[in-house]
């Protein structure tokens, strides 16, 4: 195989430093039209419909993607399906984000006069501000591309980097516009990892009803190594004759007992307990017990979930937490 007479490392150096460049001049080029653009978006009472052709229309994607998980509802339209069928998504109350760098795709624009008749607001997002795209919207994102980062200055490459980018931008500025937090950011990514540990309760995690290993403090610990045996849960709550939370007992403290020397089963629960464990409450987020359990010097396994009335209503284990992707 022969050696490539390129510096490969300098031309992707190249391509970065090219990209970067390209975004530093696109953003001393913000200005009022990109306020109006947001202004425009946030008062949108319908949805946003990003469109463009080729490596546009990809970007284009992404960007409704973005847009929809960061609490702006938006959709992605191909400018030629639009034309065979796909305008039936256009209400008058939706605003058209169109992506292209030339502002002249004959396939995209052939779409505008028909988005113009549904009465659908347009932003066009282009590198020239006099093309026919750029004509017919009621704003127009300039985004003043000099180099493609491409080596014969024509595959799309800055232009798309630096229309990513600029999308990114507006759905950050809208969440901040909107005021939009991690609880909303949870609700739109509910089986994500990050929207798990957003979103996830104690109560929704724990084991409770006839799974939750509770023994009174009165009964023998025959019947605690029984329930803990039952319910595989290596621990188990000790409650009082009314049932409130008093202790809990788990695998550690029972072998702890055995080093005394004395039966196990000749013990009290109550000299075996620990009656000040550290407890969760069934509305504490799941991401705050795990914490809780593996962020200290010696690390549990468990944790009993008592409510506010004093109730042991559930025990959490680590394990069960990890299963749920936390």
């Amino acid at each position: 195989m022969r050696k490539p007479r390129v510096d490969v490392l300098a031309e992707i150096r190249r391509v970065l430093d090219c990209e970067a460049a390209e975004l530093k001049r696109t953003r001393r080029a913000i200005g009022a039209p990109y306020a109006r653009a947001i202004a425009l978006l946030a008062a949108c009472r319908g949805k946003v419909i990003l469109t463009g052709v080729g490596k546009s229309g990809a970007i284009a994607q992404k960007i409704a993607a973005t847009f929809s998980s960061t609490g702006t509802p938006a959709v992605y339209l191909d400018p030629t399906e639009a034309l065979h069928g796909g305008l039936g998504m256009v209400q008058r109350q939706d605003l058209v984000l169109a992506l292209g760098k030339s502002g002249e795709s004959d396939e995209l624009n052939a779409l505008l006069p028909h988005l113009r008749a549904r009465g659908a607001k347009l932003i066009a997002l282009t590198a020239n501000p006099r093309s026919t795209l750029a004509r017919r919207a009621a704003v127009v994102l300039h985004t003043p591309i000099a180099e493609e980062a491409c080596p014969l200055n024509l595959a799309p490459t800055s232009s798309t980097t630096v229309a990513l980018a600029v999308g990114d931008a507006l759905a950050v500025a809208l969440m901040k516009y909107r005021s939009f937090g991690a609880g909303d950011f949870a609700r739109n990514h509910p089986s994500g990892r990050l929207g798990k540990r957003l979103s996830l309760t104690v109560a929704d995690v724990m084991r409770s009803g006839e799974d939750n290993p509770v023994v009174r403090a009165d009964q023998d610990v025959r019947r605690l190594l029984l329930e803990i045996t039952r319910k595989q849960a290596g621990a188990a709550s000790i409650v009082d004759a009314r049932g409130r939370f008093i202790g809990l007992v788990t695998d550690y403290d029972l072998r702890r007992s055995l080093e005394t020397g004395k039966n196990p089963l000749s013990l009290s629960i109550r000299t075996i307990m620990n009656p000040r464990p550290t407890t969760v409450r069934p509305e504490d987020s799941a991401a705050r017990a795990i914490a809780v359990m593996e962020e200290r010097k010696n690390p549990f396994n468990v944790l009993p979930v008592v409510d506010r009335r004093g109730r042991a209503v559930g025990l959490l284990q680590v394990h069960d937490l990890r299963a749920r992707g936390l």
